[in-house]
């Protein structure tokens, strides 16, 4: 998934989407949902909003409300990233993942591993997207809330039941794990 530059535009809703490496569930394997909602909450204090999320084994995909004044998008996600990723090792070595560890490692080109870098626990890129109006959030938001039902996954029965994710508040009125803005705050 390639970057996309990030204008410093407000008041803008934006798709994002990042993925870990080799597509690894490293997710699930290090039980590392609520590492996400903790990124979620650092989202928050820079005033963007999480109006729609769901975090699979192996990639998250969320839409994000940006704020009047803003930290860059791409260096909130790219800060997100690379923090999340020491935990994540720090995680597998607690677990002895030595496997898992060491496609990590192989994952780290020859530039960055000249710049110390020791580990690609992400994918390089990441995707954002603007939603200019409420048909593209919308469906984004059947996009995202799908996901964990659709394809090879079938994490859950029914895409509301899923956990680690905002299809319930969307479907129900009932907030889940984490609580969501919702998209038409901004709108109406």
């Amino acid at each position: 998934m390639p970057v996309k530059t990030i204008k410093d535009q407000s008041n803008e809703f934006y798709f994002c989407t990042f993925t870990c490496a080799g597509w690894l569930n490293l997710f699930s394997i290090a039980d590392f949902f609520s590492e996400v909602y903790k990124w979620f909450d650092i989202v928050r204090s820079k005033h963007y909003r999480i109006c729609g999320y769901v975090i699979t084994p192996n990639h998250l995909h969320f839409i994000v409300f940006t704020p009047a004044a803003n930290v860059n998008l791409n260096t909130l996600i790219s800060n997100g990233k690379r923090f999340m990723a020491y935990e994540l090792i720090a995680r597998l070595k607690m677990m002895n993942e030595t496997k898992i560890l060491k496609f990590l490692e192989d994952e780290v080109t020859a530039s960055d591993r000249k710049r110390g870098k020791l580990h690609q626990v992400f994918r390089t890129s990441f995707d954002a997207k603007e939603l200019y109006n409420e048909r593209l959030i919308l469906q984004k938001l059947d996009y995202v809330h799908h996901n964990p039902v659709s394809g090879k996954w079938q994490l859950a029965a029914d895409f509301t039941e899923y956990l680690h994710s905002s299809a319930k508040y969307y479907e129900m009125g009932v907030q889940g794990i984490y609580s969501v803005t919702d998209y038409r705050t901004f709108l109406y």
